[in-house]
């Protein structure tokens, strides 16, 4: 099956896996809006079919549940791979399946993609370069990540499931693009998922004490997800042969104790700081140099982290409290 010209827009069955999530449900619903039909398969894991009510009439969706590490046979025109859990508190809790799902899940989708000869995506992560002594990443860096921590059942899973990727660009021919994707935010977040842009706005909205690990001086880029997903989009679209991996991520650095105090001032908390001590392997500075996507996608990120905030903090405003 001959991958439909980019340039010639036809309607397209698109896979995504991972779906439900948080990222996924988002990418479907951008892709339902371009025309396309969409089949979205999780094992909810993480995922959770809330993020996708509002297409229970849609017509050009199909939700089935499966776990990618497992083979799966349908016929599609074009694969996004998006399945594995993100969150440390969520990757840690099965490490060998987090592993499983990166691992087993490229390879099932690879050869999905193999017998489809259709293009195939895959959501990597900037977890890939560990703790870097390179600053701003580029995709050039080979990283820091230390093989046998408590996070390298993600980490080491994503950097196999891109080592898998290019083996089998190289070995046969397939149309590959991967993009590496720094702290993401937005509306559909997990409440419960330990990532410190949710955790922030939950705590600030119930009043509790913030935790901050650390000095609170560690470094995040924070990127919006309408942002991420145009990158994604961009890089979907570039010629056969630009393979990537390309950095997806906003290259303006806050520390987490800035992130805090912006949170508690927009919700006008009344929470306090508390510090703990800082978690095993976790980076202390992550900002992408993204001159890679601004060349080849024309991509940058256009929305603030003010604004981004704002409408993050909206979207947990109406269920903190309904769980």
């Amino acid at each position: 099956m001959p991958v439909t010209p980019r340039g010639n827009y036809s309607r397209r069955r698109v896979l995504v896996t991972g779906g439900a999530g948080f990222l996924g449900s988002h990418l479907i619903d951008r892709l339902l809006d371009r025309g396309d039909e969409v089949l979205c398969v999780d094992n909810l894991f993480t995922g959770t079919k809330a993020n996708l009510d509002h297409l229970a009439n849609e017509p050009r969706f199909e939700f089935m549940r499966h776990d990618v590490s497992f083979p799966l046979y349908v016929e599609v025109d074009e694969i996004w791979n998006l399945a594995c859990p993100a969150s440390p508190i969520h990757y840690q809790h099965d490490p060998v399946q987090t592993t499983k799902t990166s691992v087993h899940g490229a390879i099932n989708m690879l050869g999905l993609a193999k017998r489809l000869d259709c293009r195939i995506f895959q959501a990597s992560t900037s977890e890939v370069y560990g703790d870097p002594a390179v600053h701003p990443q580029p995709e050039s860096y080979w990283g820091n990540v230390n093989p046998i921590g408590v996070r390298s059942c993600y980490d080491e899973g994503k950097r196999c499931a891109e080592t898998l990727f290019f083996d089998y660009h190289r070995q046969h021919g397939l149309d590959i693009k991967v993009a590496r994707i720094f702290n993401t935010y937005g509306p559909r977040m997990n409440a419960g998922d330990g990532r410190v842009v949710s955790n922030f706005i939950v705590q600030a909205l119930q009043n509790e004490s913030i935790t901050i690990y650390g000095e609170g001086e560690q470094t995040r880029s924070f990127c919006y997800v309408d942002d991420l997903l145009d990158g994604f989009l961009a890089l979907m679209d570039t010629e056969r042969g630009f393979t990537g991996p390309v950095n997806i991520g906003t290259p303006r650095e806050f520390t987490i104790r800035q992130l805090a105090e912006m949170v508690i001032e927009k919700v006008g908390s009344k929470s306090q700081l508390i510090f703990e001590p800082l978690p095993p392997d976790d980076p202390l500075q992550r900002k992408p140099d993204i001159s890679l996507a601004r060349e080849k996608l024309s991509w940058e990120p256009s929305i603030p982290l003010e604004d981004g905030l704002d409408k993050t903090i909206a979207y947990f405003k109406g269920i903190v409290g309904k769980s």
